[in-house]
């Protein structure tokens, strides 16, 4: 039954000799059960750099020095202008990301100026990424015209913590959770080739399904020089489209999100991703590393049988 995946049965399927029928068992769940409407969404990056946060793969840390740009609030009037620009590409929202482990009062009131002036004009759906917050700080957000929140597990919570000390998953599902409290959206994922076994993939993969985010954002690491995960690496991509597949077993309807390291793939395994699961994308600039073109994997998901275009769901 395409709902009733256990994490034994999880767990078998990605030994090497049952990778064509994990990968034909998540086309056939991504055939029935997700929305043939493959969207898009794009973001800016309205603080850069100079985080307190450890997170080992990450070039914004304080902690490495990777000689990453490094800048402060960027602004209502460029948070406004990505809006736009993303909204002309045909992106059906657009999110707001900080550095840091959380927004300062200021830069809070910053964010909701921003959210406020990006409602007035456009009509894209408004995201944002703005660390570990408050449940009040996330309700004046969703009053500025939030209407999604993204905070990533980024790995299994038995992994997460030889990945960053600073902070916890448990952390992480709290903001979460006061999200969902409010209403909010929730968007939340995470990175694919640091190190996890088989076993922590499936306990990741199930850890979202508890979670039960509306949307599940897959990175693929982008070994960054001068982190600690700098000499990884690019991920197996057998072993990228396996992820994918197990993923969609596991959160059968939930869209997943092509989002960092897409533009380390060939168009085949992204391809390939797409037919065992991946139904939407991330385009445009990223944080510090490069972002697919809206117009390579709308040409990708429309040869898949996907519609593309600009109707948002942005309840």
């Amino acid at each position: 039954m395409i709902n009733g995946i256990g994490r034994k049965e999880a767990l078998a399927l990605l030994r090497p000799e049952r990778r064509e029928e994990l990968r034909e068992r998540a086309h056939e769940t991504t055939e029935r059960c997700v929305e043939k409407r493959f969207d898009f969404c794009s973001i800016i990056n309205a603080r850069s750099g100079r985080c307190t946060e450890n997170c080992k793969w990450c070039a914004q840390s304080s902690h490495w020095k990777t000689g990453c740009e490094t800048y402060g609030w960027v602004g209502t009037e460029a948070c406004v202008k990505a809006a736009k620009e993303a909204e002309a590409n045909g992106a059906d929202r657009i999110g707001i990301v900080t550095s840091g482990r959380r927004l300062s009062p200021e830069n809070l009131e910053n964010a909701c100026a921003a959210l406020r002036a990006m409602r007035k004009a456009s009509s894209i759906g408004l995201c944002a990424s703005l660390g570990l917050l408050s449940e009040d700080d996330l309700a004046r957000l969703k009053d500025a015209g939030l209407q999604r929140f993204h905070c990533n597990l980024e790995a299994a919570p038995s992994l997460f913590p030889s990945l960053c000390t600073t902070h916890t998953t448990t952390d992480k599902i709290a903001t979460l959770k006061a999200a969902k409290r409010l209403g909010l959206q929730i968007c939340c994922g995470g990175i694919i080739g640091m190190g996890e076994t088989d076993e922590q993939l499936v306990e990741f993969a199930f850890t979202l399904k508890e979670i039960a985010p509306d949307s599940i954002p897959v990175n693929v690491l982008h070994p960054i020089e001068d982190t600690p995960l700098g000499n990884c690496g690019i991920p197996d991509p057998e072993r990228v489209v396996d992820s994918v597949a197990l993923l969609r077993l596991v959160n059968p309807s939930t869209p997943l999100r092509f989002a960092g390291g897409r533009r380390d793939m060939s168009d085949e395994t992204a391809a390939k991703c797409i037919y065992v699961g991946m139904s939407a994308g991330i385009a445009g600039p990223l944080l510090t590393t490069p972002g697919a073109d809206f117009d390579d994997d709308r040409e990708l998901a429309v040869r898949a049988g996907y519609a593309v275009g600009s109707a948002a769901n942005r309840e």
